[in-house]
């Protein structure tokens, strides 16, 4: 072996061996633009490997594993950069050279990631052992390349122990995982991965407890090779006992420092909790107003064990445009735009005004189109700093094969937070509309209210691969010109589950039910009946066409069921491929009797990742093909269907 392959065994051999892993965050090259995902104008880092100095040394690998182990032989190619960029040269013979002896340490970590402390790793070039090879040296083209690794026993546990560690919290929202139940003790094997986590919950435990400042202040590794065990000791210190101290605000320009300050939701004098920390980092997200936020403690703990909290932001611009569309073969283009202020009145106040016209390429006559103007006013932090005031007040005409309808509503009321998890929301609401349908054209004035609660646990809402999405509202009102009160309820839940760990084999499922206690369908305003089709609803059908059957077409009906599956695969990093079903079926009666049909739709999309979510391209067939409904269907949009 090589002297590389002799550094190997000296550090694994003697009895007492410092085993310490490092995290190294490499910045990507930031893009000038980007659009739909692509990057253009696009510079390289000067200090990148594709900047090529002198000629490209091209490079074959042969990769031996002793042993038939494929899990440790995947670990190991993973690990190596000889490997992963085998068919990319290297700058010149140096570059190689440089790739090569990085490769010792790579390789010398993932064996000890795999509990495998006695093994020996062996890199050669055209025969010649990477460590013995002088800067100079030079090379064939392509350069023969040999990594050799016999990964040696596996070491288990001969004893695990933490000194100092925290007694059990008291509170459930401050327990940590005991490290005894992810592997370490004695008896399991023994990876380096398991007695770093050890030490990194050994010092969480005393933090959730407000011992700010836990640290590991010794580690004592023994690896004892004629038994091929470990004896592993982590000794914390806890420090003072810690109590948040004043919160401080820098980098404020146009938003109110105190007011960021009250965001947080950090109250002086009470225990130090990293959660809190977390939380007040993720409400002043929530206020988006700041392109950056961070929040800091104080390196000590001051007299009283007290522990200043430092919040540094840097505000984004107040004001900020944008534009939207959309597009099916059934409905048409839609367009959207909106203005939005998110610091009014210097404490994070957001008004945002909109416009949106909508069935576009159906006909060119705009009384036949559908538009919607207007605008919303969120006021954030009343009463408490996860509590938001909102009023709304929306303009709009809506054509559809069943109605059209003209009038304006608003809505007024605070929404709030519980958790990361749970919200819930409390909105009075009222309008005025006009309706031209089968039954004539009729007035409606109502008055109520709007309540719901989200349970919201979805990895990532706009693609989400994991979770659960439930909500649940109830829209108790009041119509004067008839005079009938009524309540509208609506169920929804929606669930993610990623078939294989990369998550690219996706299954979503998504049901929804509805029912509309209990006034005459004659005086009841027509949206607040339900219908179905379209691209959040069934594909393949137009939006809002699917309903009761009347001899003139399609009314809207009181009760609601809808349901979808789809297997959603990732292709490529950036391309996917989705099969879907679709079903739904609108009834007369609240509690649905199943007279009418229920309607079908299948189909498959593409799926193109960008920054801001997928682009959605769905092709849908009607399975119960009415004499309105398209043969075929196709959308276009940003998000998942659901």
């Amino acid at each position: 072996m090589g002297n590389r392959t002799a550094e190997a065994r000296r550090i694994l051999r003697p009895c007492t061996a410092a085993l310490c892993a490092v995290l190294v965050a490499v910045p990507f090259p930031a893009a000038a633009l980007e659009i739909f995902g692509l990057r253009l104008f696009e510079r390289q880092d000067a200090g990148e490997e594709e900047d090529v100095i002198g000629t490209p040394q091209p490079y074959e690998v042969e990769f031996i594993v002793a042993g038939d182990r494929d899990d440790i032989e995947k670990a190991l190619k993973g690990t190596s950069k000889l490997w992963a960029e085998r068919e990319k040269p290297a700058s010149g013979a140096a570059g190689l050279l440089v790739r090569a002896r990085g490769d010792y340490r790579r390789l010398l970590d993932a064996l000890y990631a795999q509990a495998r402390y006695g093994g020996t790793i062996s890199i050669t070039i055209d025969g010649r052992e990477v460590d013995d090879l002088q800067p100079d040296a030079e090379f064939a083209s392509p350069a023969r390349v040999r990594i050799a690794v016999t990964p040696g026993p596996l070491f288990h546990f001969a004893d695990a122990r933490i000194v100092n560690q925290a007694p059990p919290a008291s509170n459930r929202k401050d327990v940590v995982a005991d490290p005894a139940h992810e592997g370490f003790r004695a008896g399991e094997p023994a990876p380096s991965t398991t007695i770093i986590r050890a030490g990194h919950l050994a010092v969480e435990a005393w933090r959730q407890q407000g011992y700010a400042k836990s640290d590991i202040v010794e580690r004592r590794i023994v690896a004892a090779h004629n038994t091929q065990t470990i004896n592993a000791t982590l000794v914390v210190d806890p420090g003072a006992h810690a109590v948040f101290g004043p919160v401080s605000v820098s980098g404020t320009e146009r938003i109110d420092a105190a007011f960021v300050a009250r965001q947080t939701g950090i109250t002086p004098g009470t225990e130090y909790d990293p959660d809190d920390l977390k939380k007040a980092s993720e409400r002043l997200t929530r206020l988006e107003v700041f392109r950056a936020a961070r929040i800091e403690e104080a390196e000590e703990i001051g007299p009283g064990g007290s522990l200043p909290i430092q919040v540094t932001v840097q505000e984004r611009l107040p004001r900020r445009f944008g534009v939207g569309g959309s597009y099916s073969t059934v409905d048409g283009f839609g367009l959207e735009a909106f203005w939005l202020h998110r610091n009014l009145f210097g404490r994070a106040e957001r008004l945002r005004i909109e416009g949106k016209v909508a069935g576009i390429g159906e006909t060119i006559d705009p009384a036949e189109l559908t538009y919607r103007v207007g605008a919303t006013f969120t006021k954030p932090g009343i009463y408490t700093p996860d509590t938001d005031f909102i009023a709304s007040v929306f303009g709009d005409r809506e054509v559809l094969d069943t109605y059209t309808r003209t009038g304006v509503s608003g809505e007024i009321g605070f929404a709030h937070r519980f958790s990361d998890e749970l919200s819930a929301r409390l909105f009075a609401t009222g309008g005025y509309a006009q309706f031209e349908d089968d039954f004539g054209t009729r007035d409606f004035v109502t008055a109520g209210f709007l309540g719901g609660i989200t349970y919201d646990t979805r990895d990532n809402p706009t693609d989400a691969t994991s979770g659960f999405f439930t909500e649940l509202t109830l829209e108790p009102y009041y119509e004067f010109n008839y005079g009938n009160a009524a309540a509208r309820i609506i169920a929804e839940a929606r669930a993610y589950y990623s078939i294989d760990s990369e998550s690219r084999f996706v299954v979503a499922g998504r049901a929804k039910v509805g029912a509309l206690l209990d006034p005459p369908v004659i005086e009841t305003p027509p949206d607040k009946l339900f219908f179905a089709g379209g691209g959040g609803s069934v594909r393949g059908y137009a939006y809002r066409s699917i309903g009761v059957a009347v001899p003139d077409g399609v009314a809207g009906g009181r009760s609601l069921i809808e349901g979808s599956a789809e297997l959603r695969v990732r292709v490529t990093q950036n391309i996917g491929v989705v099969g879907f079903v679709d079903a739904g079926y609108v009834g007369a009666e609240a509690f649905p009797d199943f007279s009418e049909d229920l309607r079908i739709g299948v189909g498959a999309g593409l799926r193109y990742q960008t920054g801001f979510g997928p682009i959605r391209l769905d092709v849908a067939v009607p399975l119960d093909r009415g004499p309105d409904d398209p043969s075929a269907a196709l959308y276009v949009g940003i998000g998942q269907a659901f």
